[in-house]
C-alpha cells in the first residue's frame, strides 16, 4: 500500500481508559440530573454553553495543549477517549467543538504569542467558541475558488468583503478563522494569495443569516462581510500561506470520531433492542464497519499527536465515515417497524427521524465526498 495511507497503529493507553471511565460516570450523573437529553448529531446541533463550561472545569477541553495556554498536556489518545464518549452519549457539545477540535490547534501552530495567550485559555475553559470560515456560496468544497477579499487600508488593518457559508453555529460563536484572498487569484497557481484572519464576529459590518435544515433547526449560517475592518495583528500565520495552513487544519476537521459517530445514539438504541435475525444481522454489519473506521481514525489521531500531517487518510475517514453515518439510518429503517417521527414517544423513532433529517449534511460538511475522493486519488497518484 502506498506510504500516504500507511499509518502506525495507535498506542494503547491506560490513561485513556481511565479518563474514559471518568467521562462515563460524569455523563451518567448529568443524564440522571436531566441536564441534557441524548440526540443524534449533537456535535453540530447541540449547543449548550453551560455544558461546555462544565467540560472545561473537568479539564476535558484543550487537553493536549501546553499548560501555559490553559491546556492540560495530556495525550491525543486521552482526548480521543473523551470525545468518543461524548459523541456516543449524544451530549450537547456543539458550542465548543470547532474551537477545541481545530481552531485551538491552528492557533497553537500559527498564532502569535499574544493571540495564543488571549484566546486559548478561554477555549480550554469552555468560554470561547469558534466557527469555520472556509466555504463560500459559490465555491463549496473548491476552496481555491474563494472570492472573499481582504485588503490593507492606510492604517495597516484589513478590510474584508465577501461571504462564507456552512458556518455552523456562527450565531453562537465569538471568532471565525476566515480564509480570504489577500492577493489576486493566479491562474498558474490557484492556491497562492490566500491568508487566514482571526475575525471577531462582533465586529461591525458582519451579518449572520440563518440557513435552516430539514427539521427546522438552525445551526448552519451564511456570514456576510461588508467593509469589515479587522486589526492588522489578527493575521493568523503568514500572509499568503493560507492554503498550506487550511490544509493542515482540515486534517483535524476530517479525521475525528464525529465523522462516523453522528448517528451512533440511533445505532446504540437499535442495538439494545435488536432481537430478530434481520435486526441482529444489521447490528453485525454496522458494528464491523464501525470498528474498522475507529481503528483508522485512532491511527490518524496518533499521527497528529506525533506532529505528522495525515491529510490523505483524514480525507478517507471523512468520506467512508460519513457514508457510514447515512447507512446507519437507512439500514435500521429497513428492519424496524417503529415510525420515524420527531414527536414519537419511542426514543428509537425520535432518533431515526433525527438521523434521516440530518443525513443530507453528513457527506457535505467538511468537504463533499466527491471532492475527498479526488484528494485521495491524487494522493495515490491516480490523477
Amino acid at each position: 500500500m502506498p506510504s500516504t495511507l500507511t499509518l502506525a497503529p495507535a498506542p494503547t493507553s491506560e490513561a485513556a481508559e481511565r479518563v474514559r471511565l471518568e467521562v462515563r460516570e460524569f455523563l451518567a450523573k448529568e443524564l440522571a440530573a436531566g441536564s441534557f437529553e441524548t440526540h443524534v448529531d449533537t456535535w453540530l446541533s447541540g449547543v449548550d454553553p453551560d455544558f461546555s463550561r462544565k467540560l472545561g472545569e473537568q479539564g476535558w477541553l484543550g487537553m493536549t495543549w501546553p499548560k501555559e495556554y490553559g491546556g492540560h498536556e495530556r495525550t491525543a489518545m486521552e482526548r480521543y477517549a473523551v470525545t468518543e464518549e461524548l459523541l456516543a452519549a449524544g451530549a450537547p457539545v456543539a458550542a465548543h467543538w470547532i474551537a477545541d477540535r481545530q481552531s485551538g490547534p491552528n492557533l497553537l501552530r500559527y498564532g502569535t504569542e499574544a493571540q495564543r495567550r488571549e484566546i486559548l485559555p478561554k477555549i480550554a475553559a469552555g468560554e470561547c467558541f469558534f466557527v469555520i470560515g472556509m466555504s463560500e456560496p459559490d465555491s463549496g468544497s473548491d476552496l481555491a475558488s474563494i472570492r472573499t477579499k481582504a485588503e490593507r487600508n492606510a492604517d495597516g488593518d484589513w478590510v474584508v468583503n465577501g461571504a462564507k457559508v456552512w458556518t455552523s453555529n456562527a450565531h453562537h460563536s465569538h471568532y471565525a478563522i476566515t480564509l480570504v484572498r489577500t492577493a489576486p487569484a493566479d491562474s498558474a497557481n490557484r492556491h497562492a494569495g490566500m491568508s487566514q484572519l482571526l475575525v471577531d464576529l462582533s465586529t461591525p459590518g458582519i451579518t449572520i443569516n440563518p440557513i435552516r435544515i430539514l427539521d427546522g433547526g438552525h445551526h448552519f449560517n451564511e456570514v456576510v462581510f461588508e467593509d469589515v475592518v479587522i486589526p492588522g495583528d489578527m493575521l493568523l500565520g503568514e500572509e499568503g500561506a493560507g492554503w498550506h495552513q487550511v490544509t493542515a487544519e482540515l486534517a483535524f476537521e476530517r479525521s475525528g470520531p464525529e465523522r462516523f459517530l453522528s448517528t451512533f445514539p440511533l445505532f446504540a438504541e437499535f442495538a439494545r433492542r435488536a432481537s430478530s435475525p434481520a435486526e441482529l444481522a444489521t447490528v453485525g454489519r454496522l458494528s464491523a464497519r464501525l470498528l474498522s473506521l475507529r481503528q483508522l481514525s485512532l491511527r490518524i489521531a496518533a499521527a497528529l499527536d506525533r506532529g505528522e500531517l495525515p491529510d490523505i487518510p483524514a480525507a478517507l475517514v471523512k468520506d467512508v465515515g460519513t457514508t457510514f453515518e447515512g447507512d446507519v439510518a437507512e439500514e435500521i429503517r429497513k428492519v424496524v417497524d417503529v415510525p420515524a417521527s420527531l414527536d414519537s414517544p419511542d426514543p428509537l423513532g425520535r432518533a431515526l427521524a433525527e438521523a434521516q433529517l440530518h443525513s443530507p449534511g453528513y457527506t457535505l460538511r467538511g468537504g463533499t465526498n466527491e471532492i475527498l475522493r479526488g484528494i485521495v486519488a491524487r494522493g495515490l497518484g491516480l490523477r
